[in-house]
């Protein structure tokens, strides 16, 4: 069985067991989340598919880490205009098992 889940602005694919990463969730390590927002639901030859969302559906999943992304540079330069300027960023990053995922 799996599901298309949204999260974050993004769509994952996720089966039970797998271990997804995805933008920061509110939780501390070992607590466990109800993702709500199924797109789609399939398993075997079946697939039940929402517009845009499956009501009753849900994916429970448990928060295994709460960390930081590798270091991203943005530099930003104008040719020949003396403009140079230099950020840098670290996302904050949630890493979640797929527990279960049920339908109604």
């Amino acid at each position: 069985m799996f599901a298309v889940l949204k999260t974050g602005g993004k769509q994952y694919k996720v089966s039970q067991g797998d271990v997804i990463q995805v933008e920061k969730l509110e939780g501390n390590v070992g607590d466990k989340l109800t993702l709500d927002q199924i797109l789609m639901i399939g398993e075997d030859d079946k697939v039940d598919v929402g517009s845009p969302m499956l009501d009753g559906s849900q994916v429970t999943c448990e928060i295994i880490d709460q960390t930081k992304g590798p270091k991203i540079v943005v530099f930003k330069k104008k040719r020949r205009k003396k403009y140079r300027r230099t950020n840098g960023h670290r996302q904050l990053i949630t890493y979640l098992k797929i527990t279960d995922i049920s339908k109604k």
